[in-house]
């Protein structure tokens, strides 16, 4: 096979390529993206699903005149190899290597910042009207997967686009797979599942008809069946998004470079809104990948021979494991409680769940919004819903939780995964909004425990409040305790004193908390005593810890993994400047600007929040007092 990719610097270079010779770059592309996905871990199966795709559109259009804006972003591996980014791939997710998603300042090919899914039309739709009110003739491109058709933003999109009848094309990216199994009657559209009256008793008639035709009858029958699902797949999607006045076209082979070719140069000429409407097979060209597309999705590294995700430290379990685990416990306990999750069941740890409590189980597809307020009508019936949710997702329902939960003080669980630094996802990704978003809102609890036993009694605590109740917990993994103690419910707003020191207190909250003792274990060998409270709760905070921590020391620290503005040292201050108290204060946590990507560890090094840093900056606080 000739080494094509690593020549190419830019997609102008494909223009002089047959299709014999694109189909050969396919596979470079393919072994580049998995080589490396299996080193530094990475979105695979949507990205190589694409490579056929990704290869077409570069080929027919010419960016970046013309606009390709990526939905998500994850799928967008080959679009960055092809955009002159080959000779740093292998940064790829690395600390100030280069994104696992389309960056508007990393390259000019890149035409707008995703990460979140269903945002692609409508930006495309800007794109289009900001090229119009400029009177140029450039091509807006937005390609969009099956999955983030579940999501309403992507439907208010469709409708505006076809009223407003901009020239606009849409790739809808058909591989009847996204995170976590499509759910729906969209999905099922899409699908082809005509189950509508008329068909049902058209095809049952049409049965008995051919039946009835002597000798040919039972094979016309079988005939016709083997024919059904080609019908359906020609006549029900275009019903939909013709619509909304938008011209279909397809479905097609997302893996054939000539029809694809075809297909694209044909609709560069139409004028108004096409939807060209591709069926691709999630991992392609990497078995283990096709086989299991949920697992390579969003995958760490990995053996590429054999596929094998390689395995965590021994004696860990995460996070999202023992969320999972304990709430099927909950369950079994209080028959009230039902799951949901917005087409994110594995990664909020909710399998097991979903195989034992069936009907109380929800995946609403990538709709947070309607999770949300979902949750919230059946808390009005008695239901305890706990809504499993990624912190960064969560922001896309704030009004949700603000209006429809916290206003009516209804009792619905938010359990926030991936709370603070996630690592190489960056910026999108990153839970460190959330104590910021959450604490203004009236009625709601919000707890984040420092550790599994402490996340058990926040889970086990929901169930018993009769109001909104948010428990926050990072990604990765925790020290499992070899003490077998029992849980317990904690009282809503109460800390606790982990450590005594004279010479300052620092209160954290979460995973912070033990990172603050290791920050006061290293000051004691310098003889500055450090005390530790663990704040436990967000909101309400624990005044009567807090206020005497404050009066017996006048040197407070606080530590949190989110931004500093309007967070949990915010809070603390807040509340001693109403008790009229005023210790020197030192916050520590996230700066005002969003993070880049990097691994855990890295991001909190070079932003203060490992154990080391900590301490080399409380030691500069306490000696300058001194």
């Amino acid at each position: 096979m000739s080494k094509s990719l690593e020549n190419i610097a830019s997609p102008a270079d494909l223009k002089k390529f047959s299709i014999a010779q694109l189909e050969n770059l396919a596979k470079e592309l393919r072994a580049k993206i998995i080589a490396t996905t299996a080193q530094n871990g990475g979105h695979l199966a949507s990205s190589l699903g694409v490579v056929e795709l990704t290869l077409a559109l570069h080929y027919v259009f010419n960016s970046p005149t013309d606009k390709i804006v990526w939905d998500v972003g994850h799928q967008a591996y080959a679009h960055k190899l092809l955009t002159g980014r080959f000779a740093n791939f292998d940064t790829l997710r690395q600390l100030d290597g280069i994104s696992g998603f389309p960056k508007r300042n990393e390259n000019p090919h890149d035409c707008f910042d995703v990460g979140h899914s269903s945002t692609s039309i409508s930006a495309a739709l800007g794109m289009a009207i900001g090229r119009d009110s400029k009177q140029l003739d450039n091509k807006v491109i937005a390609v969009i997967g099956d999955g983030s058709l579940t999501a309403g933003m992507a439907y208010e999109a469709l409708n505006n686009a076809g009223g407003l009848d901009r020239d606009l094309i849409i790739i809808l990216n058909d591989n009847d797979m996204s995170i976590s199994p499509n759910v729906g009657a969209l999905s099922s559209f899409l699908s082809r599942k005509m189950t509508s009256r008329f068909f049902v008793r058209f095809k049952k008639e049409t049965e008995i008809f051919l039946n009835s035709v002597p000798r040919f009858g039972k094979d016309l029958v079988q005939l016709a069946r083997r024919t059904e699902d080609s019908f359906k797949a020609f006549v029900t999607p275009g019903m939909l998004f013709e619509a909304f006045g938008i011209e279909y076209v397809g479905p097609i082979d997302g893996h054939n470079l000539n029809e694809l070719v075809e297909t694209l140069n044909n609709v560069s000429k139409l004028q108004g809104p096409t939807l060209i409407h591709t069926i691709t097979k999630k991992g392609k060209g990497y078995k283990p990948a096709e086989e299991n597309p949920s697992l390579f999705h969003g995958v760490g590294p990995f053996n590429q021979e054999t596929g094998t995700v390689i395995p965590a430290k021994t004696n860990t379990i995460s996070y999202t494991t023992m969320f999972g685990k304990y709430l099927c416990q909950l369950a079994e306990q209080n028959k009230q409680i039902v799951a949901i999750t917005a087409a994110m069941s594995s990664g909020t740890g909710l399998i097991d769940f979903a195989k034992k409590f069936p009907t109380r189980f929800f995946d609403v597809g990538i709709a947070e919004q309607h999770a949300v307020t979902m949750a919230a009508g059946m808390a009005c019936e008695g239901l305890r819903p706990v809504v499993t949710i990624y912190s960064t997702f969560l922001q896309r329902a704030y009004d949700n939780v603000l209006h429809d939960v916290c206003l009516q003080n209804l009792p619905v669980t938010f359990a926030i995964d991936r709370g603070g630094l996630v690592g190489a996802d960056g910026p999108t990704h990153h839970g460190v909004f959330d104590l910021s978003y959450l604490r203004h809102m009236p009625n709601i609890s919000v707890m984040v425990p420092r550790d599994g036993d402490e996340l058990k009694r926040a889970m086990l605590t929901a169930t018993t409040v009769n109001g909104p109740f948010a428990y926050r917990y990072p990604r990765g993994n925790i020290q499992i305790r070899s003490d077998k103690r029992e849980t317990e419910p904690i009282e809503i707003g109460t800390g606790e004193q982990l450590r005594s020191g004279d010479d300052a207190t620092i209160i954290a909250l979460g995973p912070c908390v033990q990172t603050a003792l290791l920050a006061a274990n290293i000051l004691s060998k310098d003889n500055i005593n450090i005390g530790v409270i663990d704040a436990r709760f967000l909101k309400p905070l624990d005044t009567n810890i807090i206020i005497n921590a404050a009066q017996t020391n006048s040197n407070i620290i606080t530590i949190e993994e989110n931004v500093l503005a309007g967070g949990f040292g915010s809070a603390v201050m807040e509340l001693l400047e109403q008790k009229q108290i005023y210790p020197k204060v030192l916050r520590i946590g996230l700066p005002d600007k969003f993070i880049e990507q990097g691994s855990q560890e890295e991001l909190r090094n070079r932003y203060g929040l490992d154990a080391d840093s900590i301490a080399a900056q409380i030691k500069e606080f306490v000696s300058a007092i001194a």
